[in-house]
């Protein structure tokens, strides 16, 4: 046991804490964030092989299949990248224990004072002062807000103690960002739906999940789409897409209801809902004097954008119909016969009279896509950017120090600051000058006597 505690204090620990392990570890974390951002990830295989292909492979190496064997479909969720978080996040952890905390211990046990004037001469910034005593030093520190300490002919003077405290909750705040990041990666998953409006739906199209995101998948609630629709511009062309959404407990009852769109999503519990893509799910349309039925339309993929269809059957016994093709929500539909020839079209709300019947359009059903995330370490890392904020703010205040000894008629003194050198410099010299002017003063009033 002492053998590995020695191990762990004199060669782990030190490696871990080490400067230039933490900046490597840090690059290669952003290097892998930027990789998984550039490559599209939870994607399907049919994906990666139609824009990954092998021959050419992506700078002659990147194919498919080295992307799906290296896990960079799911960077965040490797196996490598969550051991270089945890590397990172010792190191940290290392570094803030030997350095940082180490620091801040100094200036919580009792002061150390320079009992010596040697100790002066070994800080680049000392004098000695003679005729001055320590009672005319105070109230100059006092003045510039030093916090003093005496003991016996000794005095230890300090301010700017937040600026040494600052490094630490920079520490604090990256590890509690990386923990975040951790659970996020774990317990968090995409997933994404396409539901007509009108219908209810609950979670189950997930595409990317981790390890332990089973008990963050909904089982006691599920959302309804009240209405879908589309604002276009006068050019026709898509300005936005909205989705009515309730979000419906296990009674059927409305808990929370919001209309969303493009960056205005609808959090719930841990997730959120974002609106990602729409389509056209179904037509409802009457042929004659028939009730009113409803026919699904499916996604036709075209080289000059995405168009929908469905077969309307003219006849009883489905022997002839025909197609009608939709491209939005608002436009003219196109109808085609059986030989694929244009024979109509017709709007929203209206009738034509095609094949021999009377074809009314009532409404085209849009559907909405949503896309859905649930990521219970954002909270962690939101405080922990928050923090950082705050350290980073904390880490400019300078941290100064004083001491001084009286010896006799002589009065040494020193200084030092972690920062903002020359402002401390001119501090301090004006400290001495008003000393040496105050010896000045009381000489020439004891010349007079």
């Amino acid at each position: 046991m002492q053998a590995v505690r020695r191990y762990f204090k004199k060669e782990l620990i030190p490696v871990l804490a080490d400067l230039k392990l933490a900046i490597i570890l840090l690059l290669a974390i952003a290097v892998f964030s930027i990789l998984g951002t550039v490559i599209e990830q939870g994607q399907t295989l049919a994906f990666y092989q139609e824009n990954y292909p092998e021959d050419p492979a992506l700078f002659g190496f990147l194919s498919w299949k080295v992307l799906l064997i290296a896990g960079l479909d799911h960077v965040y969720r490797t196996w490598w990248y969550l051991s270089l978080l945890l590397l990172f996040g010792a190191s940290l952890t290392a570094c803030t224990f030997t350095r940082q905390i180490t620091a801040l211990r100094w200036f919580s046990r009792t002061w150390n004072f320079y009992s010596k004037p040697r100790q002066f001469e070994k800080m680049a910034l000392s004098t000695e002062l003679g005729e001055t005593s320590l009672q005319d030093l105070i109230p100059q520190l006092e003045q510039r807000r030093y916090r003093i300490f005496e003991k016996d002919n000794m005095l230890y003077a300090h301010k700017g103690l937040v600026g040494r405290i600052g490094p630490i909750v920079v520490h604090a705040s990256m590890l509690l960002i990386l923990l975040g990041a951790i659970y996020g990666a774990m317990t968090g998953f995409f997933a994404q739906e396409i539901v007509p409006s009108g219908q209810t739906f609950r979670i189950q199209n997930i595409f990317d999940a981790g390890p332990w995101a089973a008990a963050q998948i909904p089982k006691d609630w599920s959302v309804k789409v009240n209405d879908f629709w589309i604002d276009y511009s006068p050019e026709g062309r898509v300005e936005q897409f909205y989705s009515d959404l309730s979000v419906l407990d296990d009674g059927g009852e409305e808990v929370k209801r919001k209309t969303v769109w493009v960056n205005e999503p609808l959090r719930y519990k841990n997730v959120t809902m974002y609106q990602a893509d729409w389509g056209i799910a179904a037509v409802r349309v009457k042929v004659n004097n028939s009730p009113i039925f409803q026919l699904p339309m499916g996604e036709i993929e075209t080289p000059s954008g995405k168009l929908w269809g469905s077969f309307v059957p003219t006849k009883t016994d489905m022997s002839d119909g025909v197609s009608l093709i939709a491209k939005d929500l608002q436009g003219t539909q196109l109808i085609y016969d059986k030989t694929g020839q244009l024979v109509s079209t017709v709007r929203e709300g209206r009738s034509v009279d095609v094949n021999g019947v009377t074809l009314s359009v009532i409404k085209v059903i849009g559907s909405t896509g949503l896309q859905i995330k649930a990521d219970p370490g954002i909270p962690m890392v939101y405080l922990g950017f928050g923090l950082l904020m705050v350290g980073v703010l904390m880490s400019y205040v300078s941290h100064s120090q004083v001491w001084a000894l009286q010896e006799g008629s002589s009065l040494y003194i020193g200084g030092r600051t972690n920062r903002a050198q020359v402002a401390f410099e001119g501090e301090f010299v004006n400290v001495l000058d008003t000393l040496s002017s105050s010896e000045s003063d009381d000489a020439t009033v004891l010349a007079k006597v």
